[in-house]
Protein backbone atom coordinates (compact mmCIF):
# COMPACT_ATOMS: atom_id res chain seq x y z
CA UNK A 1 0.00 0.00 0.00
CA UNK A 2 1.17 3.38 -0.93
CA UNK A 3 1.48 6.00 1.64
CA UNK A 4 -1.16 7.99 0.21
CA UNK A 5 -3.38 7.87 -2.27
CA UNK A 6 -4.28 10.25 -4.74
CA UNK A 7 -7.64 10.94 -6.81
CA UNK A 8 -8.90 13.37 -9.51
CA UNK A 9 -12.29 14.25 -11.56
CA UNK A 10 -14.08 17.58 -13.36
CA UNK A 11 -16.83 18.84 -12.90
CA UNK A 12 -19.76 18.80 -15.98
CA UNK A 13 -21.98 20.63 -18.18
CA UNK A 14 -24.86 19.19 -19.41
CA UNK A 15 -25.77 20.78 -22.84
CA UNK A 16 -29.17 19.28 -23.43
CA UNK A 17 -31.39 16.18 -22.31
CA UNK A 18 -31.67 16.13 -18.60
CA UNK A 19 -34.26 15.09 -16.72
CA UNK A 20 -35.67 13.32 -20.42
CA UNK A 21 -32.53 11.29 -20.03
CA UNK A 22 -33.99 9.57 -16.70
CA UNK A 23 -36.70 7.96 -18.66
CA UNK A 24 -34.49 6.50 -21.68
CA UNK A 25 -33.90 9.92 -23.66
CA UNK A 26 -30.75 11.00 -24.88
CA UNK A 27 -28.39 14.04 -23.51
CA UNK A 28 -25.47 15.27 -24.61
CA UNK A 29 -22.78 16.37 -21.61
CA UNK A 30 -19.24 17.08 -21.24
CA UNK A 31 -16.40 17.70 -18.30
CA UNK A 32 -16.22 20.87 -17.46
CA UNK A 33 -12.30 21.80 -17.25
CA UNK A 34 -13.30 25.00 -15.17
CA UNK A 35 -13.78 23.06 -12.34
CA UNK A 36 -12.29 20.31 -10.57
CA UNK A 37 -12.10 17.74 -7.68
CA UNK A 38 -9.27 16.75 -5.96
CA UNK A 39 -9.14 13.72 -3.39
CA UNK A 40 -5.72 13.15 -0.90
CA UNK A 41 -6.03 9.91 1.49
CA UNK A 42 -3.51 8.56 4.01
CA UNK A 43 -3.37 6.45 6.70
CA UNK A 44 -4.34 7.92 10.26
CA UNK A 45 -5.80 6.44 13.55
CA UNK A 46 -9.47 6.88 13.13
CA UNK A 47 -11.23 7.81 9.54
CA UNK A 48 -11.65 11.32 9.73
CA UNK A 49 -12.68 13.89 6.94
CA UNK A 50 -11.28 17.42 5.87
CA UNK A 51 -13.51 19.24 3.20
CA UNK A 52 -14.89 22.51 2.97
CA UNK A 53 -17.94 21.46 4.43
CA UNK A 54 -17.26 20.03 7.30
CA UNK A 55 -14.11 19.15 9.06
CA UNK A 56 -13.32 16.23 11.71
CA UNK A 57 -14.51 12.64 12.39
CA UNK A 58 -16.11 11.02 9.72
CA UNK A 59 -18.67 9.05 11.45
CA UNK A 60 -19.83 12.68 12.74
CA UNK A 61 -20.29 14.31 9.09
CA UNK A 62 -23.36 16.08 8.76
CA UNK A 63 -26.32 14.92 6.62
CA UNK A 64 -25.39 16.86 3.01
CA UNK A 65 -21.96 14.50 3.40
CA UNK A 66 -23.89 11.12 4.10
CA UNK A 67 -22.91 9.40 0.07
CA UNK A 68 -19.33 10.25 0.47
CA UNK A 69 -19.32 8.48 4.13
CA UNK A 70 -21.37 5.56 3.14
CA UNK A 71 -18.95 5.37 -0.13
CA UNK A 72 -15.78 6.03 2.16
CA UNK A 73 -17.14 3.06 4.21
CA UNK A 74 -17.81 1.16 1.48
CA UNK A 75 -14.87 1.21 -0.34
CA UNK A 76 -12.66 0.73 2.97
CA UNK A 77 -14.46 -2.45 3.14
CA UNK A 78 -13.82 -3.59 -0.38
CA UNK A 79 -10.28 -2.48 -0.44
CA UNK A 80 -9.87 -3.75 3.07
CA UNK A 81 -7.72 -0.43 4.08
CA UNK A 82 -6.81 0.58 7.29
CA UNK A 83 -8.60 4.06 8.62
CA UNK A 84 -8.03 6.86 6.78
CA UNK A 85 -8.28 10.70 6.47
CA UNK A 86 -9.50 11.69 3.27
CA UNK A 87 -8.62 15.53 1.98
CA UNK A 88 -11.43 16.56 -0.34
CA UNK A 89 -10.12 20.18 -2.68
CA UNK A 90 -13.26 21.18 -4.78
CA UNK A 91 -13.84 24.14 -7.12
CA UNK A 92 -17.46 22.86 -8.20
CA UNK A 93 -20.11 24.74 -6.34
CA UNK A 94 -22.44 22.44 -4.66
CA UNK A 95 -25.75 22.08 -6.28
CA UNK A 96 -25.67 23.95 -9.18
CA UNK A 97 -26.54 21.30 -11.73
CA UNK A 98 -22.36 20.87 -12.17
CA UNK A 99 -22.29 17.12 -11.33
CA UNK A 100 -20.65 18.17 -7.56
CA UNK A 101 -21.43 15.24 -5.52
CA UNK A 102 -20.43 12.65 -8.73
CA UNK A 103 -17.66 14.37 -9.36
CA UNK A 104 -16.10 14.20 -6.04
CA UNK A 105 -17.27 10.19 -5.90
CA UNK A 106 -15.09 9.74 -8.92
CA UNK A 107 -11.94 11.59 -7.07
CA UNK A 108 -13.00 9.65 -3.35
CA UNK A 109 -13.14 6.22 -5.26
CA UNK A 110 -9.88 6.87 -7.69
CA UNK A 111 -7.82 7.82 -4.48
CA UNK A 112 -8.79 4.87 -2.53
CA UNK A 113 -7.85 2.56 -5.55
CA UNK A 114 -4.33 4.13 -5.93
CA UNK A 115 -3.67 4.39 -2.48
CA UNK A 116 -4.51 0.17 -2.48
CA UNK A 117 -2.20 -0.42 -5.57
CA UNK A 118 -5.22 -1.89 -7.16
CA UNK A 119 -6.33 -1.32 -10.84
CA UNK A 120 -9.44 0.42 -11.34
CA UNK A 121 -11.49 -0.12 -14.71
CA UNK A 122 -14.24 2.40 -15.92
CA UNK A 123 -17.03 -0.27 -14.96
CA UNK A 124 -16.13 -0.69 -11.28
CA UNK A 125 -15.29 3.51 -10.84
CA UNK A 126 -18.93 3.21 -12.50
CA UNK A 127 -19.90 0.81 -9.95
CA UNK A 128 -19.00 2.72 -6.92
CA UNK A 129 -20.31 6.11 -8.13
CA UNK A 130 -23.84 5.09 -8.96
CA UNK A 131 -23.60 3.87 -5.43
CA UNK A 132 -23.17 7.52 -4.08
CA UNK A 133 -25.20 9.24 -6.49
CA UNK A 134 -28.24 6.86 -5.47
CA UNK A 135 -28.04 8.29 -1.86
CA UNK A 136 -27.34 12.07 -3.14
CA UNK A 137 -29.92 11.93 -5.62
CA UNK A 138 -32.12 8.72 -5.16
CA UNK A 139 -32.63 8.03 -8.98
CA UNK A 140 -29.60 9.25 -10.89
CA UNK A 141 -29.48 9.06 -14.51
CA UNK A 142 -25.78 8.34 -14.81
CA UNK A 143 -24.81 11.10 -16.87
CA UNK A 144 -22.99 12.79 -14.12
CA UNK A 145 -20.92 10.14 -13.51
CA UNK A 146 -19.90 9.15 -17.10
CA UNK A 147 -18.81 12.87 -17.93
CA UNK A 148 -17.06 13.51 -14.68
CA UNK A 149 -14.93 10.44 -15.31
CA UNK A 150 -14.27 10.98 -19.03
CA UNK A 151 -12.01 13.58 -20.73
CA UNK A 152 -14.26 13.91 -24.03
CA UNK A 153 -18.18 15.26 -24.72
CA UNK A 154 -20.35 12.26 -24.93
CA UNK A 155 -23.80 11.23 -25.85
CA UNK A 156 -25.74 9.53 -23.21
CA UNK A 157 -28.83 7.01 -23.45
CA UNK A 158 -29.49 5.65 -20.37
CA UNK A 159 -28.06 2.04 -19.70
CA UNK A 160 -26.62 2.34 -23.47
CA UNK A 161 -22.70 2.10 -23.49
CA UNK A 162 -21.63 5.53 -23.52
CA UNK A 163 -20.37 7.13 -26.69
CA UNK A 164 -17.75 10.12 -27.16
CA UNK A 165 -19.08 12.93 -28.97
CA UNK A 166 -16.49 15.05 -31.09
CA UNK A 167 -17.62 18.85 -30.54
CA UNK A 168 -16.61 21.05 -33.36
CA UNK A 169 -18.78 23.90 -33.46
CA UNK A 170 -17.93 28.03 -33.54
CA UNK A 171 -19.58 29.14 -30.84
CA UNK A 172 -18.60 29.40 -27.11
CA UNK A 173 -21.00 28.40 -23.83
CA UNK A 174 -21.08 30.93 -20.82
CA UNK A 175 -22.08 28.83 -17.64
CA UNK A 176 -23.21 31.11 -15.12
CA UNK A 177 -24.17 30.12 -11.53
CA UNK A 178 -27.18 31.94 -10.21
CA UNK A 179 -26.21 31.50 -6.74
CA UNK A 180 -29.20 29.62 -5.44
CA UNK A 181 -28.41 26.19 -4.36
CA UNK A 182 -30.16 23.67 -6.83
CA UNK A 183 -32.97 20.72 -5.95
CA UNK A 184 -32.21 17.76 -7.91
CA UNK A 185 -33.87 15.21 -6.32
CA UNK A 186 -37.07 17.06 -5.31
CA UNK A 187 -36.62 18.19 -9.18
CA UNK A 188 -36.26 14.32 -10.17
CA UNK A 189 -39.56 13.51 -7.84
CA UNK A 190 -41.56 16.44 -9.16
CA UNK A 191 -41.51 14.80 -12.55
CA UNK A 192 -41.81 11.28 -11.88
CA UNK A 193 -44.79 12.66 -9.86
CA UNK A 194 -46.07 14.74 -13.11
CA UNK A 195 -46.03 11.52 -14.68
CA UNK A 196 -48.42 9.43 -12.53
CA UNK A 197 -50.63 12.59 -12.77
CA UNK A 198 -50.80 14.14 -16.21
CA UNK A 199 -49.44 10.89 -18.24
CA UNK A 200 -49.83 11.61 -21.58
CA UNK A 201 -48.79 15.15 -21.60
CA UNK A 202 -45.68 14.27 -19.54
CA UNK A 203 -44.37 12.17 -21.53
CA UNK A 204 -44.68 13.69 -24.80
CA UNK A 205 -42.41 16.78 -23.12
CA UNK A 206 -39.96 14.28 -21.83
CA UNK A 207 -40.35 12.65 -25.61
CA UNK A 208 -39.60 16.30 -27.37
CA UNK A 209 -36.81 16.57 -25.30
CA UNK A 210 -35.35 13.54 -26.53
CA UNK A 211 -35.92 14.97 -30.33
CA UNK A 212 -34.27 18.10 -29.42
CA UNK A 213 -31.19 16.47 -28.13
CA UNK A 214 -30.79 14.57 -31.36
CA UNK A 215 -31.63 17.80 -33.40
CA UNK A 216 -28.86 19.47 -31.14
CA UNK A 217 -26.32 16.46 -32.33
CA UNK A 218 -26.79 16.87 -35.95
CA UNK A 219 -26.59 21.14 -35.72
CA UNK A 220 -23.27 20.55 -33.54
CA UNK A 221 -22.17 18.68 -35.74
CA UNK A 222 -23.27 20.30 -39.15
CA UNK A 223 -21.19 23.36 -37.39
CA UNK A 224 -24.84 25.81 -36.96
CA UNK A 225 -24.70 27.73 -33.98
CA UNK A 226 -27.79 29.60 -34.35
CA UNK A 227 -29.76 26.24 -34.92
CA UNK A 228 -28.37 24.80 -31.69
CA UNK A 229 -29.34 27.70 -29.87
CA UNK A 230 -33.28 27.56 -30.73
CA UNK A 231 -33.08 24.20 -30.08
CA UNK A 232 -31.50 25.31 -26.28
CA UNK A 233 -34.33 27.74 -25.89
CA UNK A 234 -36.69 24.97 -26.79
CA UNK A 235 -35.14 22.68 -24.81
CA UNK A 236 -35.80 24.90 -21.71
CA UNK A 237 -39.47 26.06 -22.40
CA UNK A 238 -39.85 21.99 -21.86
CA UNK A 239 -37.96 22.15 -18.82
CA UNK A 240 -40.34 24.79 -17.85
CA UNK A 241 -43.51 22.47 -18.44
CA UNK A 242 -41.55 19.94 -16.05
CA UNK A 243 -41.85 22.17 -13.36
CA UNK A 244 -38.12 22.08 -12.94
CA UNK A 245 -36.70 25.94 -13.70
CA UNK A 246 -37.92 28.43 -11.64
CA UNK A 247 -38.64 32.78 -12.10
CA UNK A 248 -34.72 33.28 -11.11
CA UNK A 249 -33.75 31.13 -13.82
CA UNK A 250 -36.76 32.22 -16.43
CA UNK A 251 -35.30 35.95 -15.61
CA UNK A 252 -31.91 35.15 -16.27
CA UNK A 253 -31.94 33.14 -19.17
CA UNK A 254 -34.53 35.77 -20.27
CA UNK A 255 -32.09 38.54 -19.62
CA UNK A 256 -29.43 35.96 -21.75
CA UNK A 257 -31.48 36.21 -24.95
CA UNK A 258 -32.63 39.55 -24.78
CA UNK A 259 -28.85 40.70 -24.87
CA UNK A 260 -27.55 38.94 -27.41
CA UNK A 261 -27.51 34.88 -26.61
CA UNK A 262 -28.18 32.37 -29.58
CA UNK A 263 -30.01 30.37 -26.81
CA UNK A 264 -30.03 29.71 -23.33
CA UNK A 265 -31.44 26.58 -21.08
CA UNK A 266 -30.88 25.79 -17.22
CA UNK A 267 -28.09 22.66 -17.18
CA UNK A 268 -28.68 20.21 -14.01
CA UNK A 269 -31.40 19.17 -11.84
CA UNK A 270 -32.56 22.96 -12.12
CA UNK A 271 -34.72 24.74 -9.58
CA UNK A 272 -31.60 27.05 -8.95
CA UNK A 273 -28.07 26.33 -9.96
CA UNK A 274 -26.95 26.95 -13.00
CA UNK A 275 -27.67 28.20 -16.28
CA UNK A 276 -26.41 28.07 -20.30
CA UNK A 277 -25.84 31.00 -22.59
CA UNK A 278 -24.74 29.99 -26.44
CA UNK A 279 -22.74 32.69 -27.91
CA UNK A 280 -21.24 33.33 -31.30
CA UNK A 281 -17.95 34.77 -30.19
CA UNK A 282 -15.60 34.60 -26.81
CA UNK A 283 -16.36 38.34 -26.32
CA UNK A 284 -19.57 38.51 -26.85
CA UNK A 285 -19.87 35.34 -24.44
CA UNK A 286 -17.40 37.69 -22.00
CA UNK A 287 -19.82 41.10 -22.18
CA UNK A 288 -22.55 38.89 -21.28
CA UNK A 289 -21.08 37.58 -17.67
CA UNK A 290 -20.48 40.99 -17.31
CA UNK A 291 -23.83 42.24 -17.37
CA UNK A 292 -25.15 39.31 -15.57
CA UNK A 293 -22.64 39.80 -12.52
CA UNK A 294 -24.02 43.61 -12.49
CA UNK A 295 -27.42 41.51 -11.63
CA UNK A 296 -26.44 39.35 -9.37
CA UNK A 297 -24.95 36.45 -10.87
CA UNK A 298 -22.24 34.70 -8.31
CA UNK A 299 -19.85 33.31 -11.39
CA UNK A 300 -19.28 32.52 -14.55
CA UNK A 301 -17.03 30.82 -16.97
CA UNK A 302 -16.64 30.53 -20.45
CA UNK A 303 -16.21 27.29 -22.36
CA UNK A 304 -15.59 27.55 -26.46
CA UNK A 305 -17.42 24.47 -28.18
CA UNK A 306 -14.57 23.33 -30.79
CA UNK A 307 -13.23 19.91 -30.20
CA UNK A 308 -9.63 21.46 -29.77
CA UNK A 309 -11.05 22.43 -26.18
CA UNK A 310 -10.54 19.03 -24.91
CA UNK A 311 -7.59 18.13 -26.46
Amino acid sequence: MLCQGNGHSNGKIILIGEHSVVYGEPAIAFPFNGTQVKANIQQTESNYLTSRYYTGYLQNAPEQLKSIMQLSYRLQTALHTPNFHLTINSTIPAARGMGSSAAVAVAVTRAFFHWSEQNLNQQELLFFVDFAERIAHGNPSGIDAAAASGDEPIFFERKQQVTTFPMNIDAYLLVADTGMLGQTREAVQSVYQLLQDFNKKTFTGIQELGLLTDQAKEAIIENQPEALGEIMTQAQQYLKSLTVSNQLLDDFIQFSLDNGALGAKLTGGGRGGCFLALTKTKEQAEQLAQKLQKLGIKETWVQGLGVYQYA
